[in-house]
Formats: C-alpha cells, structure tokens, sequence
C-alpha cells in the first residue's frame, strides 16, 4: 500500500532558526513532502548602525550592543534572524531618514522580507533532497512582495489557487484570514472568504480525498481560541489576571467545512491554540507556533488509500 508522509508547519515569522529546523525535518522524519502554510516573514527591523573606527551598535531585546570587529557583526545578524527579525547595516544618517519618513521605512521593510524569502529558498535547493517535495505558501500576515520570489523558484511549489497532488489525495489552499484586529494584508469579509473558498473546491471534484490547507482555522472549535483584545490592542483580563479567551477563527472556513467535509483541514494562524478537532467527518489540525522561542511546533501526517494518520512533533 502507497503512503505518503508530509511533515505540515506554520507560522514561522522569519525566525530562521525554525526555518532551518523545518528543512531538517525532512531527513529526519524521511518525508515524501514538506508543506509550510504562511506567515513567513518576520515583523521588525534591528538597525546595525556605523559608530566609527569599524564599530557597529544595535539595540536588541532591550540590551545596547557595541559590535567591534566584522565577525560580531556577522554573528549578531544570526541572531536577530533567529528571533523573526531583520538586521539592517546602515549609517546614522540611514536611520535618521527612516524616522523621518514611514513610507521609506515600509519600502525598507518590504525589500528585507523579499530578500529574507529569497535566502530562505536558497537553503531549500541547498539543504533538501530533490526527491522531497517542498510546498510553500504565504499568510494572511505575509506581503504580496514575496508570492513572485516563492514563483521563482522551480524547486518550490507554489500552492494557491492550485491544486497539489499526492498520490490519491488532492490540496488545495487559502491564505486569506476573516477580518482581525491588526489589519493584515490579506484578510476580507467572511462572505468575500466564503467566495474565495468555493472557487478553490470549484477546482477539483472529489472532496473524499481532498485536503484543505486553509491557513485560518475554522470557528468554534479547538484550534481557535485566542486571547481577546480591547481597541488599543491590549489584552483583556478576567478572574485573578487570566487572559480572557475568545473564539476569532473563520465561520467561512467552518461553514464550507461542515459542508464538503474534507477528510483532513490543515490550519494554523493561532499560534497558542494547538491541538486537532473534528467537524464532521473532517479532521483539523493546528501546530501551533513557538517561532520567538525557537521551537518547530508541527504535524507528521501520513496519507495512504485506507486513510489519514497523524501525531503532534515539536523539537525545542
């Protein structure tokens, strides 16, 4: 009997660290596939600023650092990377035109996550048998910028508004998030997402073998909870300062769930709400992330005609 092992992670957030565990996988667990479904890029710059006489200084982690020699440089650069951030060498006066004018900084931001993307997928065609399949797709968090570079590279399948064949499964993906509290680049409407959703099941006709890599989780269920938050962001509190909880995953996702019932859903964007859960028929996964740790929070799923298999992996 043909089976088919995919090792399925998310929510990566530029911490190369994770990023290097995650191709790793692939020889480890000896996969047929490797699937990372969005939220790629990280979320900040770290100036690495000229201090004179071949010195370097950055803030990091609320710490000031002088950097004297190139090696330090170098070194440093690793580990913001490590933490989802982007180092950037530059002059005093760099700094100073970026606090002078957002839409440099937002320009900035842009070309260090194209060329963080572009790395990245250097190390795929480096690190990772060509034999493995490697499917990659962008978040809901994640600019448009990057979908060209993921296109470019021949090694790498690009999944959306696609279908990827396994054997006798079929996926199909989603990026796109119901709306959230941080007006992220990619999010709609539930009924615009529900759209969207149909178009994707429009392009294949059996859903009895069908995976669906849909990056939000769908609502009220496990995999979906989150800490609620007020208009300035913060997080509420209930009894004793405990984080009060909501449901914030997709009624689109889970209503055309409920409906087509996929034998398998594969889920991220809730970093803090791991675990499985089943609406009918249809199992839900969701790693969960622990990228600001260094932790690879994901799921070894092996397909087969007889069924779907699958167990938590986390490598700290």
């Amino acid at each position: 009997m043909t089976e088919t092992k995919i090792f399925f992670a998310c929510d990566v957030h530029g911490s190369e660290l994770v990023w290097r565990k995650f191709l790793g996988a692939a020889k480890f667990h000896r996969v047929d596939a490797l699937i990372m479904s969005g939220d790629l890029t990280g979320k900040g710059i770290v100036p690495l600023i000229d201090a004179g006489d071949g010195a370097r200084t950055c803030t990091f982690r609320d710490k000031h650092y002088t950097l004297r020699s190139q090696q330090e440089v170098e070194n440093m650069c690793d580990t913001v990377r490590t933490h989802g951030l982007y180092p950037y060498v530059c002059t005093r006066a760099e700094v100073e035109e970026l606090k002078a004018d957002k839409k440099k900084v937002d320009a900035l931001f842009e070309d260090l996550m194209v060329d963080g993307i572009h790395r990245w997928l250097k190390m795929v065609e480096e690190k990772v048998d060509p034999k493995i399949r490697v499917v990659i797709n962008p978040g809901n968090d994640d600019l448009y910028a990057i979908d060209d570079v993921i296109r470019s590279f021949d090694r790498v399948i690009y999944p959306l508004e696609n279908v990827v064949d396994f054997d006798v499964y079929q996926m199909i993906s989603c990026e796109w998030s119901n709306p959230t509290p941080w007006d992220s680049p990619r999010e709609c409407p539930e009924e615009e997402l529900h759209r969207k959703l149909e178009k994707e099941f429009d392009r294949v006709d059996d859903c009895s073998k069908l995976i669906c890599n849909f990056h939000v989780p769908p609502y009220d269920t496990n995999i979906d909870e989150a800490p609620e938050v007020d208009e300035k962001l913060n997080i509420k509190k209930g009894f004793l300062g405990i984080p009060k909880l909501g449901h914030v995953g997709s009624k689109a996702i889970r209503k055309i769930i409920e409906e087509k019932q996929p034998p398998l859903g594969l889920h991220g964007h809730i970093h803090e709400s791991d675990g499985e859960d089943k609406i009918g028929k249809t199992t839900c996964l969701n790693p969960g992330s622990e990228y600001t740790r260094g932790v690879l929070r994901a799921y070894l799923v092996t397909l087969s005609e007889s069924g779907i298999k699958y167990g938590k992996i986390s490598s700290g």
